[in-house]
């Protein structure tokens, strides 16, 4: 199973000039590196989804695949949104649906991040109904999971894990369990410089694997990514990703500078 390592731009990239730069530095910087035992996947705001899809399809770094007799596969970036909504199509302005996302060329949704949480009321249920959304249309769901610094330090992490954890999961088939991407991103990391310590990490992961082995079975749980975010940089990777053995990363501002998320992307798929 191949680590995931996202890159969440939120709401940056105020024009298309500014998009632009940043796709000519990503793929500057893309240039001749190959990630065998990582998968790329960068989700720009919505209005730049297009232009990042035109881009990022490229075969930016071809390699040889050896099923293919020697043909040149693309170890291409992939795309993913910010958020979604639960509906296909309908009278619900200012929304996009995950049909919308599909047809453009996502594979991949940001869902019930901290900041969607806490900025916009978003629920445990409301993540559960983008998360069913999404796999019925054939889209990946990164779901979001993680305890504020009071309920840290009220000793509520593994009540505010499990709850999400079961939530965001009701009703859905073990036979999607490979689509589901589970990020732990404690909310008191964001944005800040703070980190959890690996052995905390690790006991998080421990749990929400202990929560789906419980729901869908070994079997089907062990399919599952379980990755972390909150704060991650080139100094953190280690401490946060590769010594708690994590499947992978969630990516915010350090994204938004193409040198440092691929080195992150490095340390990650070495």
């Amino acid at each position: 199973m191949k680590r995931l390592i996202i890159g969440n731009l939120k709401m940056h990239l105020l024009s298309p000039i500014e998009r632009d730069r940043y796709l000519d530095t990503l793929e500057k910087e893309l240039k001749g590196k190959k990630f065998p035992n990582a998968e790329v996947v960068i989700c720009p705001p919505f209005v730049h989804l297009e232009a990042f899809k035109k881009r990022l399809g490229k075969k930016i770094h071809p390699v040889k695949s050896p099923t293919s007799r020697g043909a040149q596969q693309s170890n291409r970036v992939k795309l993913g949104a910010q958020n979604v909504f639960s509906e296909n199509k309908g009278s619900f302005t200012g929304e996009v649906s995950p049909m919308m996302l599909k047809n453009l060329g996502c594979e991949y949704v940001i869902l019930g991040h901290s900041e969607r949480r806490k900025y916009f009321s978003e629920t445990d249920e409301e993540v559960n109904r983008k998360s069913l959304g999404c796999l019925k249309n054939g889209l990946k769901p990164i779901i979001c999971i993680g305890e504020t610094g009071i309920e840290r330090e009220m000793g509520e992490t593994h009540k505010i894990i499990t709850r999400q954890v079961k939530e965001a999961l009701k009703n859905v088939s073990r036979t999607k369990a490979e689509e589901l991407v589970l990020a732990y991103e404690p909310v008191w990391a964001v944005g800040s410089d703070n980190v959890p310590e690996s052995n905390e990490t690790l006991s998080a992961k421990l749990l929400i694997k202990k929560i789906i082995t419980g729901m869908f079975g070994k079997k089907y749980a062990e399919k599952v990514r379980i990755i972390y975010g909150g704060s991650v940089s080139v100094k953190s990777t280690k401490e946060t990703c590769v010594d708690p053995e994590m499947d992978g990363a969630l990516i915010g501002r350090d994204s938004l500078v193409p040198y440092e998320f691929i080195k992150i992307v490095e340390i990650i798929n070495n």
